[in-house]
């Protein structure tokens, strides 16, 4: 049974099934709140918990779906090669919006950080949450976070983004289908951009050059902040 369970294949296998298990709610109940991800990882730690089988073991297979996560990255470009138009007419407002999210998100993290009382290690961990996991882990190395704690908050703040996009966007009047992309890409990285393909191609692709753009944005922009407040 142990060599089963520190197999690489009982880590995927148990994500791949969590993640199904996700899609099928998904599908039958159409409510936004049901997001796969999410559902997975509910699965994936109460099976944990209640087997008492270690992280470390589901850590081994898991591993092999987390080198996918560079690639699957790569492929949103296809959705944004077919909105170049869009693209050269918008690039202008399109870096702003881009660059200013990032700057909100780092500010937010900090000042509530200094609100709450957390510590520095934390706030640091914090700063690259809306950015993908790639870089997200090495940005948060390099300004002295810790990244188990950066990849929970990525993960976090993807699937609050995935989930809420259309509620947010509704409430503030966000009708503009490149204006509802870059928001939500930058704001919620690839998780949300899952949300925003299904909400419009457009906005699938803005969402997906947020990502890019934000990631680099954030590796430069975080560290020269964190040298000049700290």
């Amino acid at each position: 049974m142990n060599a089963i369970i520190n197999s690489p294949l009982f880590g995927i296998f148990l994500t791949l099934a969590a993640f199904e298990v996700g899609v099928l709610l998904n599908k039958k109940f159409k409510y936004s709140l049901l997001n796969p991800l999410l559902i997975a990882l509910i699965l994936i730690v109460g099976f944990l918990y209640i087997t008492g089988i270690s992280y470390e073991s589901y850590k081994v297979g898991g591993d092999y779906i987390s080198i996918l996560l560079g690639p699957a990255t790569v492929v949103l470009a296809v959705p944004l090669y077919r909105q170049l138009v869009n693209l050269k007419k918008h690039w202008f407002p399109i870096l702003m919006g881009i660059a200013i999210g990032s700057l909100t998100s780092i500010s937010c993290v900090m000042i509530s950080s200094k609100i709450i009382g957390l510590s520095e290690t934390l706030m640091l961990s914090l700063l690259p949450k809306s950015i993908t996991i790639p870089m997200g882990s090495v940005v948060s190395e390099q300004i002295g976070g810790i990244p188990s704690i950066t990849i929970i908050s990525i993960v976090i703040t993807g699937i609050t983004g995935a989930v809420t996009a259309s509620v947010v966007c509704k409430f503030f009047h966000i009708k503009n289908k490149v204006a509802q992309g870059i928001a939500i890409g930058t704001a919620s990285h690839a998780l949300g951009t899952t949300r925003a393909m299904e909400i419009g191609e457009t906005q699938g692709a803005m969402s997906s050059l947020s990502i890019g753009i934000a990631g680099v944005f954030t590796a430069v922009v975080a560290p020269l902040i964190i040298n000049w407040i700290i």
